[in-house]
């Protein structure tokens, strides 16, 4: 990676931090339980430093690409906040429960309730859950039959309270202007022109630097959020002796984690905080077990630095992948990364970028549980089939794009063109032209502004692997909201944006490679009026093999037949684009063996 400044964490290479800080080759650890906080290497107590960072996903994942309501602002969740702790025996406090959300947000914040409901399940989705009780939820919600008993089960979950607040602060992620955070400006500024329209989607969701900038422009009213209401003044903010709660601390652990000087570990904030050596600094009292704010804001803005598992480090001195093939002497553009090292506790990372003219076939553990970011491809036919965490698609035209199941998130912006194929937790589009979106998901897709001529279809391909990746991921046939979109920015009542793709106009997707697995179908199956369609045609193609078997044409006629059927099959094969992935696949094995590397 990248090197860090001199009070963060040193490059990273393997999965152990090493650089100055390990000179003298000794890995450290953390005492057992955090009870000493002492360093130990060589039988020697060392003094160590800690570097923070923002977690990737909050960003990345978290903050919707769509303007947050105006009613999601600094005031109101404060106002959210102190209404929570006073309902604290009504189910808003220490964790908030769907029904008491959906009361805050419907009641007092103005939001509709589909978008009530759309942060809680996306912030109910970065919460690490193993996929079988992914699975169960999602059997529960499809064995519903009305909106009454999908209500009742959904007043089951809950999150934590302080969390979910921190959540919905970050939503201004979509909004808020860098240079205006740096200047320390109003953040928006008042003369900035508004998110909606083209450039919505642009959002800072990828990008570290903005995340640590946002961190650090807004860490004091993040904190202050996080305060009981006693330890706030009457203008409801922080004093020199406010006390910022454990708890609190714990709830920031969301958005901040890092590392101690020489270890190889990523701890979560609450962790960090507790170590000795960072007590004092961090105004830590063990009496009380709480911090002192100005301390605390303190020694977090001290340590905090870019992340090294972030986009940025990808990009620098990531490893580089040399999975695109040499097709016409265009491969020398396209670039592919991931982020090195891969330690347990942070999902990797892989960034593809102006692959050209190509197909590209991938089944492999560097993208297993990956975030995965395509920018800048132009025809060409991308197959990434392993889960995947997120898919981020940008920038892309007149391409196909298979992927593997993904369990959090698809997000296509700025594309013209691009035939997305996944089996996804949720759909997001922006600034679309002319896309086709073949999904299986348990979510409404998401149309964002900017759209137009959006096709929405079922899914309708496999591979051998895909329902046991699918189960890895925690991800069900039902329920399946793929025809079901929900618009929003300003054309959220244009429902001219979209359409369901006719049956007439439907086929099935055959994946081209050779893979070990048992699923034989497409999960699911296809909705009646797509399946009738292809049986439909099935049949005209067998009445037309009668015809010509019952024509008992002569040899030289079957033969004259036979040149011109390959003729007009060559001349689809030209205007479809069909014929340029054909010839990539060539020599066979080639594309096998990529898919199954």
């Amino acid at each position: 990676m990248g090197a860090l400044p001199a009070r963060s964490a040193p490059p990273i290479r393997g999965s152990h931090f090493t650089g100055a800080w390990a000179a003298g080759q000794w890995e450290a650890r953390l005492e057992a339980g955090w009870g000493g906080g002492r360093l130990y290497g060589k039988g020697a107590v060392m003094a160590a430093a800690v570097a923070l960072w923002v977690r990737t996903e909050p960003p990345l994942l978290g903050a919707l690409p769509l303007p947050p309501p105006a009613r999601l602002g600094r005031p109101y969740l404060r106002k959210m906040a102190a209404y929570a702790r006073r309902r604290a025996a009504e189910g808003c406090f220490p964790r908030l429960r769907w029904a008491s959300w959906r009361h805050i947000a419907c009641g007092k914040l103005r939001l509709g309730r589909g978008l009530a409901w759309l942060y809680f399940q996306r912030f109910l989705r970065l919460l690490p859950a193993p996929p079988p009780r992914s699975l169960r939820r999602a059997e529960a919600e499809a064995a519903c039959g009305s909106a009454e008993e999908l209500e009742r089960e959904r007043s089951k979950l809950s999150v934590d309270t302080l969390q979910f607040l921190l959540f919905l602060y970050l939503q201004q992620l979509s909004r808020l202007s860098l240079r205006t955070a740096i200047r320390g400006e109003q953040w928006p500024s008042p003369a900035a022109p508004g998110p909606a329209g083209k450039g919505a989607g642009q959002s800072k969701n990828w990008n570290d630097q903005d995340h640590l900038a946002f961190v650090l422009a807004h860490l004091s009213d993040m904190l202050e959020l996080l305060l009981e209401p006693e330890q706030l003044s009457a203008s409801s903010h922080a004093t020199s002796n406010s006390l910022v709660s454990y708890e609190a601390v714990c709830a920031l652990s969301f958005l901040i984690e890092g590392t101690v000087e020489g270890s190889g570990t990523v701890h979560p904030l609450h962790e960090l905080a507790l170590w000795q050596p960072c007590q004092e600094k961090n105004g830590y009292s063990k009496s009380n077990n709480a911090f002192s704010f100005p301390k605390l804001e303190s020694w977090l803005r001290s340590c905090l630095t870019t992340n090294p598992f972030g986009m940025t480090a990808c990009l620098r001195s990531g490893k580089k992948l040399a999975w695109a093939q040499q097709v016409e002497g265009t491969t020398r553009r396209a670039k592919i990364a991931c982020n090195t090292p891969v330690v347990p506790e942070v999902f990797p990372m892989v960034i593809m970028s102006q692959v050209y003219k190509q197909t590209l076939a991938k089944s492999s553990d560097t993208l297993v549980g990956a975030h995965v970011r395509i920018h800048r491809c132009n025809e060409s036919f991308i197959y990434l089939l392993s889960p995947l965490r997120s898919v981020t698609i940008e920038k892309c035209r007149n391409s196909t794009f298979v992927l593997g199941p993904v369990e959090v998130s698809v997000h296509v912006h700025s594309c013209d063109n691009v035939k997305v194929i996944a089996v996804c937790y949720s759909l997001s589009l922006s600034s679309t032209t002319g896309c086709t979106f073949h999904v299986l998901t348990p979510t409404q897709p998401l149309i964002l502004a900017g759209n137009q001529a959006v096709s929405l279809a079922p899914f309708h391909t496999h591979y051998p692997m895909l329902e046991d990746h699918m189960a890895q991921v925690g991800l069900a046939t039902l329920p399946n909201y793929w025809d079901s979109p929900m618009l929003l920015g300003k054309e959220s009542s244009d429902t001219s944006v979209f359409r369901l793709l006719p049956p007439s106009d439907f086929y099935t997707f055959v994946i081209p490679f050779e893979m070990e697995g048992d699923t034989t179908e497409t999960p699911g199956g296809l909705p009646h009026a797509y399946q009738k369609a292809l049986s439909q045609r099935e049949q005209k193609v067998q009445i037309w093999q009668k015809m010509v078997k019952e024509a008992c044409l002569s040899k030289d006629q079957r033969k004259q037949f036979q040149m011109l059927v390959e003729s007009k099959f060559y001349e689809w094969l030209i205007q479809t684009g069909n014929r340029q992935q054909l010839d990539s696949l060539v020599p066979p094995a080639v594309g096998s063996k990529q898919a199954a590397g």
